[in-house]
């Protein structure tokens, strides 16, 4: 078994793993980093306040790397002038990789297709699965149990092979995923690519503030909560950053959702230092290699 798939191979990935989009955290210099480390760096568009400090940031990235990267846009929870104004902005910068979410994003997959775009989209169960498929996706990210922001009730065990088993385009393995051992079981169980993010957290080039970081480092699986009392929707929180009775229209003492909950998936368990994302990708490889030369 080896570590690239079809998939990594034919986006230009040397390794088959994606820095999945966080909202507020992910920023231009993660990309890059990524980008120079052979993996795909993301961000949401929305983490530019303004869509002229979205362009900026997409010419800052393409004076920086060559290399294939990807943008989220957020299609349900974005105004449809932010959404058309991102849209165009990578267009003209030939962003090669779209990640979809919170719609249905079929407009999006047509006119990224007529620029020969990929576009992935997220989900959390087949219903949707399906409905992005008939979108005309080309991979589905399963977003598994455990993943960190919004995130599903199913154990990546079954979700992968259940989602590929049913929808004939490449999945992408999202949840949980911090070290390489995962990285082979998730191919091993169909995906083609494994999203990761919590991982990132824990990285030198992430706009996350240091005190987040180091809670990520610290946190076990104990220390994260699945609830939807933060967004509305069922996601994952470092526990104690989420106020007793917070709820999203009577925000206590000022907290504010994303700014001052931090959202972290399960893999917290595995994640023991801060590193720059060169490093971190690093020691994903070795491990997946190690993990593959002790199962031969």
């Amino acid at each position: 078994m080896k570590l690239t798939t079809p998939l990594s191979e034919r986006l230009g990935l040397r390794l088959p793993f994606v820095c999945a989009p966080m909202f507020l955290i992910s920023n231009r210099e993660m990309i890059v980093a990524c980008a120079e480390a052979g993996i795909l760096g993301s961000m949401p568009s929305l983490n530019a306040r303004t869509p002229e400090q979205f362009r900026a940031d997409l010419a800052w990235i393409r004076a920086r790397t060559d290399r294939p990267f990807g943008i989220n846009l957020t299609i349900g929870l974005t105004a449809p002038e932010r959404i058309e104004a991102d849209f165009q902005a990578c267009v003209e910068h030939e962003v090669p990789v779209l990640l979809t979410s919170y719609g249905n994003p079929t407009d999006l997959v047509r006119r990224a297709h007529e620029r020969k775009m990929t576009v992935f989209h997220d989900v959390i169960g087949l219903a949707h699965g399906k409905k992005a498929v008939a979108a005309g996706v080309d991979g589905i990210i399963a977003v598994a149990a455990g993943a960190g922001g919004h995130a599903g009730r199913v154990s990546p065990f079954v979700l992968i092979p259940w989602l590929k088993e049913a929808l004939n385009v490449p999945i992408l393995a999202a949840g949980c995923i911090s070290d390489g051992r995962q990285v082979v079981a998730s191919l091993a169980l169909g995906a083609s690519l494994c999203y990761i993010g919590t991982r990132f957290i824990a990285s030198v080039e992430c706009g996350a503030v240091d005190a987040y970081k180091q809670k990520v480092v610290a946190a076990t699986p104990d220390d994260i909560v699945y609830t939807d009392l933060v967004s509305g929707i069922h996601a994952n929180f470092l526990k104690d950053t989420v106020p007793e009775g917070f709820q999203p229209d009577r925000s206590p003492e000022g907290a504010k959702r994303w700014r001052d909950i931090w959202s972290a998936g399960q893999g917290v368990g595995l994640i023991h230092e801060v590193k720059p994302i060169g490093a971190i990708v690093d020691d994903l490889a070795r491990e997946a290699h190690d993990t593959l030369a002790g199962l031969a």
